[in-house]
């Protein structure tokens, strides 16, 4: 008995044969052309769905000089003491979730895959390398440091890049887009709700001094307190995580037993924070008012529900996703800056 021999794979040919087209027009169709008329776009999807034909990627990639694929670069330039490992802070932060879901919502419709890649320190060379290689055709880069070196060497490789963050000097520098949030509003507002609930004994679980978008909160927060005639804020920093948040607040506590009013510079820190307090025989509101900020799902899910800063992260990242986008569609764009206004969630915690 002789083997059976496979079918032969669909060709361009039989796609154009089907669909009453040139071979040329359905190469066009495959490779994304965009002044091919949408009527005959939708023509050609039909027969190749028909004569079930994959597309040579490897091919088409040589002609398009695209590859269909978006970094997502998640970095850590500078190490802040933080108890956590990177990797265990990155998959465990519900921000990069909402960054991912929100770039995904305009990556995804033009058929253009996002590959996550973590970057501390130790990966940074191996990043860029693997971008280098044109493994990607932009890259979305989650920073936060004026130190990082990200920016710069993917700028270097006439790579285009949108940051997540607005970085003095740096996103001028290597002339890329960025996106970010007003943090300093952001900070006012936690901090025009704790007065306005009759707070006057306050205290703030901060993010890195180093990191910008914290030391804006933080900026925010203090001048709108300065500016109510309320003492000075006791400060403690913590790294954005829950175990920071914990043991700032019990910090905060030791130093100042009468404090009635706390705002976390994150949602996960404000849930630690709830923690310590409530632990140490407070109330969340009636003894100590709580403000997060993000409105991530642990604002939610946290007891009592968070009252919180909201960030609109998705649609920054969507953001994001389109600007990179207009840059790979056209490398001549003028790089672009958009910053988002944060909003107040009123929950039970404030």
């Amino acid at each position: 008995m002789t083997a059976r021999q496979p079918a032969p794979r669909p060709t361009l040919e039989a796609v154009a044969a089907v669909a009453g087209v040139s071979r040329a027009t359905v190469s066009r169709v495959i490779n994304g052309v965009p002044t091919v008329d949408p009527a005959i776009v939708e023509v050609v999807e039909k027969a190749i769905d028909e004569t079930g034909y994959v597309p040579n990627l490897a091919a088409r990639t040589l002609v398009t000089r695209r590859t269909g694929s978006v970094a997502l670069v998640v970095s850590e330039p500078t190490e802040h003491g933080s108890s956590s490992p990177f990797l265990e802070r990155l998959f465990t932060d519900p921000y990069i979730g909402r960054v991912t879901a929100g770039a995904q919502q305009v990556l995804r419709p033009r058929d253009i895959h996002l590959a996550i890649l973590p970057a501390d320190p130790p990966a940074h060379d191996q990043v860029v390398r693997y971008v280098r290689q044109g493994h990607v055709d932009g890259v979305l880069l989650v920073t936060s440091s004026a130190g990082d070196p990200l920016p710069a060497r993917f700028a270097a490789l006439a790579t285009p890049v949108v940051l997540s963050t607005h970085i003095d000097g740096a996103d001028e520098a290597a002339g890329v887009s960025w996106v970010d949030l007003d943090q300093a509003a952001g900070g006012r507002l936690a901090a025009e709700r704790l007065v306005s609930t009759g707070r006057t004994r306050l205290a703030t679980v901060a993010g890195p001094t180093d990191v910008p978008f914290a030391r804006a909160r933080l900026d925010g927060f203090l001048a709108a307190v300065r500016e109510a005639g309320l003492a000075e804020p006791l400060v403690v920093e913590g790294d954005f995580t829950r175990a920071s948040g914990e043991t700032a607040a019990s910090e905060l506590l030791a130093a100042r037993p009468d404090v009635d009013g706390v705002f976390a510079a994150s949602d996960l820190m404000a849930d630690g924070a709830s923690t310590a307090l409530q632990a140490a025989g407070r109330r969340v509101p009636e003894d100590v008012a709580l403000v997060g900020f993000d409105d991530s799902t642990v604002a939610p899910q946290s007891h009592p529900p968070l009252t919180t800063v909201r960030q609109p992260v998705e649609e920054m990242a969507a953001e994001m996703a389109r600007l990179l986008l207009a840059v790979i569609d056209d490398p001549a764009t003028e790089p672009r800056s958009v910053v988002f206004d944060p909003s107040l969630v009123v929950r039970r915690s404030a």
